[in-house]
C-alpha cells in the first residue's frame, strides 16, 4: 500500500501530490520496494508496475505520468503529454497547465521541489541537486510556470525529503571549486558538530532561493534521506555501506 508524505500547502482542489518513499512497491532487494529507476539494475517490470501504481494513486492514468531524463542541469520543459518512459527529454524541471497529467521527479538525496499555482492551476516540479540548486533550477521552474500564466503571488512550493547538512560532507576541494564559480554559495558550507571537513547545506540553499522568489508560501518537510534510509532511498548512505539502492518519486498532478 502506498503511503506518501504530503504537505498542507499543496492540498489544493484539483491538484494532487505525494512525496513517495521506498515502501509499498514490487521491487525486490536491494531495491525494495518502490524503486522507480530503470538505471540501477532493478527488474523493468517491477519499475513499470511501481510507476503505474504511483500514477493511479495520484489520480492519473499511468501513461500520463510525465518523467524526464535528469542530468543535474537547470533546464525546465513545459509538457502537454508524457513521453515514453524509456525515451525521455533531458531536463531537471517540468511545468504544465494540462489537466490529467502528473509530473514526477526522481531523487535519492537531492531535493525534489513541487510547485502549484492555487488560483491558475498550473503546476511544476524540479530536481535540485547541488548543481541545479546553485545554478538556478528553482527560479527557472517558477519562470516557466509564469510563461504558462502562473502568478508568483499564488504559487506555493514544498521541498521534499533530501539529504541534510549533517550527512552531506563535501570536502575542501569541492568547496573551493564551487566557490570559484558560485561565490554566493559561501553561507551554505558549514562544519556541523564533530565535522572534520566542510559540509554543504543543500536544503538551506534551496529554501533561500524559494524565499527570494517572492512566491506565496514555501515549506520544507525537513526529512533527511540519509538519516531515514529505511524509509527513503539514499544514494550516499548506500555508497557508504557499499550497497545498491533505488530512487524515489515526488509527484504533483493536475485534475
Amino acid at each position: 500500500m502506498l503511503n506518501p508524505t504530503t504537505n498542507e500547502l499543496l492540498d489544493i482542489d484539483g491538484i494532487g501530490h505525494g512525496f513517495f518513499g521506498r515502501e509499498g512497491g514490487q521491487s525486490a532487494a536491494p531495491f525494495e520496494s518502490l524503486n522507480i529507476s530503470f538505471a540501477v539494475g532493478d527488474a523493468p517490470q517491477a519499475v513499470n508496475a511501481n510507476l503505474d501504481e504511483i500514477a493511479k494513486h495520484n489520480g492519473v492514468a499511468p501513461q500520463n505520468l510525465c518523467l524526464v531524463k535528469q542530468t543535474h542541469s537547470t533546464d525546465v520543459v513545459s509538457v502537454t503529454a508524457a513521453s515514453d518512459r524509456q525515451n525521455r527529454m533531458e531536463a531537471d524541471g517540468m511545468v504544465t497547465a494540462t489537466k490529467g497529467l502528473a509530473l514526477g521527479i526522481q531523487t535519492a538525496d537531492c531535493g525534489p521541489v513541487l510547485f502549484a499555482d492555487k488560483k491558475n492551476h498550473i503546476i511544476g516540479a524540479c530536481h535540485a541537486g547541488w548543481k541545479g540548486a546553485v545554478g538556478g533550477i528553482v527560479g527557472n521552474t517558477i519562470e516557466a510556470m509564469e510563461k504558462l500564466g502562473a502568478e508568483r503571488q499564488h504559487i506555493v512550493a514544498v521541498l521534499g525529503p533530501s539529504i541534510r547538512v549533517e550527512n552531506y560532507e563535501v570536502g575542501d576541494q569541492f568547496k573551493a571549486d564551487v566557490l570559484k564559480q558560485f561565490a554566493h554559495t559561501a553561507p551554505y558550507f558549514k562544519f556541523p558538530e564533530g565535522a572534520m571537513a566542510p559540509h554543504f547545506d543543500l536544503p538551506h540553499c534551496i529554501m533561500d532561493q524559494l524565499e527570494s522568489a517572492n512566491i506565496a508560501d514555501i515549506s520544507d518537510l525537513k526529512i533527511c534521506t540519509y538519516q531515514n534510509s529505511a524509509t527513503f532511498f539514499s544514494h550516499r548512505k548506500a555508497t557508504h555501506l557499499n550497497e545498491k539502492t533505488g530512487r524515489q518519486l515526488s509527484v504533483i498532478a493536475l485534475f
